[in-house]
């Protein structure tokens, strides 16, 4: 492939390029379609509008803030003046939708100054209504919170957690209710889109059988009231803790080692379950084994002292409503058997196990005052008859003696020749 060589052009003035009355008439035509642009944008509106526009709305997003900080902390002092105690609740439920409403403030105002054409005008009125609609069900939904709670204060006798329930659904039906207004506003008709999801519906609750069963069942388990939020529960095979939230469809145990296990309704609601918190006074029942060499003063000595440290020292429950006993229970194989069955007054685990450790070490203390011992398990072996012995053998003579190691028979015979110490 071969190239002509280069020759020179031209000048540019012969060309008409440098002529003035062509740069002139380019640069009124750039000048004319900035001016279109400027004036005639986006979507009909000038760029100077969209400015002056978007800086409104970025304004209110800086002072938004401010606005709902002074708002909330007026609430909150307003209601610590008052005594109102669910005042600092209210303010942190609408610290949120207070500065979402500042914001949707001025989206609204730099929309309307913005004067677009009608069908651009028709969409932002559609954003702005939907922004309303949510900023509405949005602070209907945190203001259930503290309704709640107010309730809760007021009736004591509706359980936390089927007050909980009702709160959860309270807030759900607030969001669907604003999800539906949002697509009416967006002209999507939502009766006709529940009517034809009705057979989707029907499939769905065939395949969803348990969430149903587990759902009726957490139900009962609340209006039964077998326990609320915090209590202790053991549900035998299944797990042991702290009850921390009862669930549409299972139960959260919090154990002791805060693994947390969750467990469905329908299992709890079919399971024994043992509720620890409410105990009215936790038990001790203990056999104490003194020998069989013990006499009955002795016995009756002990008896005594350990049935007045329960009924002086004041941890253990001594009324009607329990049963408090220390007796002499029977003969056992190794022992005499003394039964120990009291009740203490605190069910907290750790002042239980103080009280358990004092009781012992006054018993411990009592058996020994008393002279006696305490009884382990042992065996007596009886000989009934012994080999015949001649003059001068022992019992044992003649009997097989055990295997020794040759080491420890080097020991126990030393050397004759080895002089001794």
């Amino acid at each position: 492939m071969s190239f002509a060589p280069l020759r020179p052009t031209a000048p540019l003035a012969q060309t008409g390029l440098w002529q003035p009355d062509a740069w002139q008439t380019r640069l009124n035509d750039a000048m004319r379609a900035l001016s279109e642009i400027w004036y005639q944008g986006l979507f009909g509106v000038d760029i100077s509008r969209v400015l002056i526009a978007l800086g409104i709305f970025v304004g209110f997003l800086v002072i938004r803030g401010r606005i709902s900080a002074f708002i909330v902390g007026r609430i909150t002092r307003r209601a610590e003046r008052r005594g109102w105690t669910l005042g600092q609740v209210v303010a942190e439920a609408l610290a949120g939708p207070l500065r979402m409403a500042i914001a949707l403030i001025g989206f609204a105002i730099a929309t309307d100054y913005l004067a677009a054409q009608p069908a651009v005008e028709t969409v932002l009125r559609n954003i702005n209504q939907t922004l309303a609609a949510i900023l509405v069900f949005w602070t209907l939904a945190n203001l259930v919170t503290p309704v709640a709670a107010l309730i809760e204060r007021r009736n004591r006798r509706m359980p936390e957690a089927m007050l909980s329930w009702i709160s959860r659904a309270v807030r759900t039906t607030f969001i669907l209710i604003g999800l539906a207004a949002v697509l009416e506003i967006w002209g999507i008709r939502v009766g006709p889109l529940i009517a034809g999801l009705g057979l989707f519906g029907v499939a769905i609750a065939l395949g969803a059988q348990d969430l149903f069963k587990n759902l009726i069942a957490g139900l009962f388990l609340i209006s039964e009231r077998r326990f609320n939020n915090g209590d202790w529960v053991l549900v035998e095979g299944v797990a042991e803790g702290t009850v921390e939230l009862i669930g549409f469809r299972t139960t959260m145990i919090r154990r002791f080692d805060q693994a947390p296990v969750y467990v469905p309704n329908a299992q709890m609601s079919d399971s024994a379950v043992i509720n620890f918190s409410r105990m009215r006074f936790r038990r001790i029942r203990w056999i104490i084994g003194v020998e069989y060499a013990t006499t009955r003063e002795q016995l009756e000595t002990i008896r005594d002292g350990i049935e007045r440290y329960i009924t002086e020292c004041g941890d253990f429950e001594i009324s009607d409503r329990v049963n408090t006993f220390v007796r002499i229970d029977g003969f056992a194989a190794s022992s005499i058997d003394i039964l120990v069955y009291c009740f203490t007054k605190s069910t907290v685990w750790r002042d239980w196990l103080g009280a358990k450790e004092r009781l012992a070490l006054h018993i411990k203390e009592t058996v020994e005052a008393a002279g006696a011992g305490f009884a382990f398990p042992s065996q007596s072996v009886y000989v009934e008859t012994l080999p015949e012995r001649g003059p001068g053998q022992t019992a044992f003579d003649g009997a097989a003696r055990p295997a020794r190691h040759p080491a420890a028979d080097a020991a126990a015979d030393p050397d004759p020749g080895e002089a001794s110490p």
